[in-house]
């Protein structure tokens, strides 16, 4: 949690941007896993990038309208039984003292009060169809707030409007703290792949890797797993959401993980492809190299006005090119490009958004046209490729997948790696080896 004078900021900058409207923001509910176990509750992010809140049963309400409530919670009240049981709650109270917003009240009185925060107001900012539970309140809360307004003449919301177009906006350009937090989460993200690189051999299984990968993450302050780790050795390695983990590993194989933590909610993602053994074959180090130099190519682009788009052009070209000089293409570079033939072995595009989502919030396109990176994006540069067991091509490549993921901020002078996995084929074989 940042001070709460940065959230407080936020919420300003939030109501400006708005103009005259209203904001609501639901909590995820909690989700029952089996049975009467529930899974692990992670706030909505929204929610928390706006107070720092994460708490669940919660809705954060934003007005610039309201003549006292710019800013108000609905939470959990004190319940001394629950606590025993459930942990410690903030309560009307504590939310306030501690988060700064200007009033707080039980999560059982929203019903009651939402309309009061409705009303004067022409626009409600709220992401309709998200939780059809919660739009159902949201509604009835609007019906009744029109059906009073039409008595005495007063403003009441006529339009809903996406909060992709204000807080996804903001969220989309990160501020010099959250930079700092995402470092540290590439910082964390490092130990585990090292660990994960170390404890990778002939015979070991993909749970025991990955079981170390998330115990170095833990380990060194992170909440959690920014997502579900992929651990694929071998074949598994071609498929891209593998997370069966349950293969036992084999001399020769090459090891494709993809995780990164989560810290303070922030996410790392990062892959790296290292072979098992602690040496890359003749043909794993050709196909690897490829798939390096694609990358190398597309980090060197990353400059504020580039594009996604480019960024994936750059990407194509290189691997495409790999391709065609190792035989595993029978035409042209641009015969390839041209064509879409190059998909069988990269069939994923090169980037996304990073930040509190893994696959964060805010459009990679503007007025229909790529968007210009900007200083303060946040972005993954993941080429690779995917040759299948039963690809038409020469054996030795066959079973092969490779991909190699850092995570990249852009700067107002270029970029800002902020990945620090090995990943030159030396240092790769020197940190299995345990010599990193």
């Amino acid at each position: 949690m940042f001070d709460p004078s940065v959230y407080a900021a936020r919420r300003a900058a939030l109501l400006e941007r708005i103009g005259s409207g209203v904001v609501v923001l639901p909590s995820v509910p909690v989700a029952t896993r089996n049975s009467d176990v529930e899974h692990a509750h992670r706030q909505h992010s929204d929610i928390h990038y706006l107070s720092g809140f994460d708490e669940p049963d919660a809705v954060l309400v934003l007005s610039s309208v309201h003549a006292e409530h710019k800013s108000v919670l609905f939470v959990r009240p004190k319940n001394r039984e629950r606590e025993i049981w459930d942990g410690f709650r903030h309560g009307v109270e504590g939310a306030v003292a501690t988060f700064g917003v200007d009033a707080a009240f039980p999560i059982g009185e929203l019903d009651a009060r939402l309309p009061d925060y409705l009303e004067g107001s022409a626009r409600l900012h709220y992401e309709l169809g998200e939780h059809a539970e919660f739009d159902e309140r949201v509604l009835r809360a609007l019906r009744l707030v029109r059906a009073r307004c039409r008595r005495d003449g007063r403003t009441t919301p006529t339009e809903i409007i996406s909060t992709q177009v204000s807080i996804h906006e903001m969220r989309l350009l990160k501020e010099e703290a959250e930079l700092a937090v995402m470092r540290r989460a590439n910082a964390i993200t490092t130990e585990g792949h090292l660990a994960a690189m170390r404890r990778a051999a002939p015979s070991v299984f993909e749970y025991e890797v990955e079981a170390e990968l998330l115990r170095a993450f833990r380990a060194n302050g992170a909440e959690r797993p920014a997502y579900d780790s992929i651990v694929g050795g071998g074949p598994n390695a071609t498929v891209l959401h593998y997370r069966r983990n349950d293969r036992q590993l084999r001399d020769g194989d090459l090891l494709l993980i993809d995780a990164g933590c989560e810290y303070q909610y922030y996410a790392a993602d990062v892959t790296r492809t290292f072979p098992v053994n602690g040496t890359f074959s003749a043909p794993q180090r050709a196909l690897y190299e490829v798939v390096l130099a694609a990358q190398d190519a597309c980090i060197a682009a990353v400059r504020p006005g580039a594009t996604m788009d480019g960024i994936h052009d750059v990407a194509v070209r290189v691997l495409t090119a790999g391709l065609v000089d190792l035989g595993l293409l029978k035409t042209s570079v641009d015969a390839a490009i041209e064509s879409g033939t190059y998909r069988e072995f990269y069939m994923h595009r090169t980037s996304h958004w990073l930040g509190m989502d893994v696959h964060d919030v805010g459009s990679t396109f503007l007025a229909g046209a790529p968007r210009p990176f900007a200083a303060g994006h946040v972005l993954t540069i993941e080429p690779g490729l995917y040759v299948a067991q039963d690809a038409d091509v020469d054996e030795r490549y066959r079973g092969i997948g490779i991909r190699i993921e850092d995570d990249i901020a852009v700067t107002a002078g270029g970029h800002e790696n902020l990945t620090t996995v090995p990943k030159s084929v030396a240092d790769v074989e020197a940190a299995v080896r345990g010599a990193l």
